[in-house]
């Protein structure tokens, strides 16, 4: 064939040659060099051609030549790790999706943000009706309340603008309702097994107050090398301190969890009394943390409140042996890559009231606790567990151990539902112990013990309905006392 092929070209060369020397004399010599880069060119691109055909050939004997050897035995453990790693991969493709679709999600404006230029809006209404199946109550065994909270958040760019980074907002809160739930003729350590319920001196009273308004300012620090982006934050004003420490991924809100106020938050803290806020649970308080970003996923941040107490909680007077809080956290993949929050903190009360009853006067308390919660399973189990734990002052309680799981749809076909279910463990001070029988007119001896299971069905993305069954043993570690069983249903609305 090579040699067909170089007694070809120059025979065709010599060809189109001489048809071109027959010509007008005048363009003889033009056109003959005209033919002769066109032919050159030709030949050069039926070359590459030619060379190209000939790899093809090359590589289809080799497949040939492969398909005909024998095929490797695959030994029984092969065939699991490559099915282990496929379904690795299958299961980091979906987490992928996911999060993309979240991203999109998180990142696309509500229709109300983009009229709003910027404002975010959101408001939420909770009917929860219970009923006491065991137990004396105070007033009727069912109970009916209602909940409504409206938040508006306000971007401001003044600041950043004039210092070229940094942002700021407002916030505010708005919270209304009837009905003070169920109230049980023992005493308990929770404070209440409807956490929704909100009221003014009156339980048939409807009013609208102002629970939060503050201001925040975030400003980022220098990149460090490692690309770790430090950040401090400052926010002052009218506060819920829930909002900002002792968080917890699956139980720190009534409308969406557990109903039950020692799942609530850490029950040193709300139930025991140890914040000293208002009767609505917030305060006037100032707080500062510094964020840095080990990566885009990971980050631990730090921070220090200093809020108002007792009277200085209404602000009937000045941050006068104030409640100070400090809290360290950390959020990241932990466990085998799974996301997970760590909160460890401590507190101090100069204006506590013993007991919480705010009829005596007030002394000092102090205490630290932790909070975690953690994904166990991917897309499906998440755990958590509180700690609390009075070193000084008049508690009822000095200890506290609070755990619990959530389960969502995801394996039933429902991934917006969730099943819960947490235990409180809340054991009677040494202190309390003494004071209460000629007091309070009873002798605790031991632990109270709290039960909660509850079904979250999501109907839609702005409705939800939440049977609930709670379980009270041993309320307020009174040993006589007869244990305590409540049923109830949530309604939620929001967006």
């Amino acid at each position: 064939m090579t040699t067909q092929r170089g007694i070809a070209r120059p025979l065709l060369l010599a060809a189109l040659l001489g048809g071109a020397a027959f010509g007008p004399p005048a363009r003889a010599e033009t056109d003959v060099e005209k033919l002769k880069s066109a032919v050159e060119r030709l030949l050069k691109r039926v070359e590459q051609l030619e060379a190209a055909n000939k790899r093809l050939e090359t590589a289809l004997e080799k497949e040939e030549a492969a398909e005909q050897r024998p095929t490797p035995q695959v030994t029984k453990q092969q065939a699991a790790t490559e099915q282990a790693t496929k379904e690795k991969v299958n299961d980091l493709d979906d987490r992928v999706e996911d999060l993309e679709n979240q991203v999109v999600t998180l990142k696309k404006p509500s229709g109300l943000e983009e009229a709003l230029g910027g404002v975010t809006v959101g408001a939420e209404l909770a009917m929860v009706s219970q009923r006491a199946q065991r137990g004396a109550t105070q007033g009727s065994e069912s109970q009916l309340n209602y909940r409504a909270d409206v938040t508006v958040e306000v971007p401001l760019d003044t600041f950043g603008k004039l210092a070229g980074v940094g942002d700021s907002k407002l916030f505010f809160h708005l919270r209304a309702g009837q009905g003070e739930g169920l109230t049980f003729a023992s005493p308990t350590y929770t404070a209440t097994p409807n956490s929704t319920a909100f009221f003014l001196q009156n339980s048939e009273d409807s009013a609208t107050v102002l629970g939060e308004a503050w201001y925040h300012l975030g400003y980022p620090l220098t990149q460090t090398r490692s690309g770790a982006l430090p950040r401090i934050e400052g926010t002052f004003g009218k506060i819920d301190l829930f909002g900002f420490f002792d968080g917890n991924e699956i139980a720190d809100n009534e409308n969406a969890a557990f109903l039950n106020n020692v799942f609530v938050h850490n029950p040193l803290l709300d139930s025991g009394g140890a914040i000293g806020g208002d009767s609505y649970g917030f305060q006037p308080g100032v707080i500062g943390s510094y964020t840095n970003d080990i990566n885009s996923v990971n980050h631990w941040k730090a921070s220090l409140g200093v809020f108002g107490t007792a009277g200085g909680a209404g602000f009937d007077s000045t941050f006068s042996k104030p409640f100070v809080i400090g809290q360290w956290e950390y959020n990241g993949r932990v466990l085998r890559d799974r996301p997970g929050n760590y909160r460890i903190y401590a507190w101090t009360n100069g204006q506590f009231f013993p007991y919480n009853d705010d009829t005596g006067t007030t002394t000092r308390e102090t205490g630290w606790g932790f909070s975690i919660d953690q994904e166990v399973a991917p897309r499906s189990l998440t755990v958590f567990a509180r700690y609390g734990h009075s070193f000084s002052g008049p508690m009822r309680f000095n200890n506290a151990v609070t755990v619990g799981a959530q389960l969502n749809g995801y394996h039933w076909g429902r991934q917006e539902d969730r099943i819960g279910l947490a235990y409180g463990w809340l054991d009677t001070s040494s202190g309390f112990k003494a004071a209460a029988p000629p007091i309070y007119g009873y002798s605790p001896t031991g632990a109270e013990q709290d039960i909660e299971l509850y079904y979250a069905w999501q109907i839609d993305k702005n409705l939800q309905l939440s049977p609930n069954i709670q379980w009270i043993v041993q309320p307020g570690g009174d040993p006589s006392a007869q244990n305590l069983w409540v049923l109830g249903l949530r309604a939620v609305a929001g967006f």
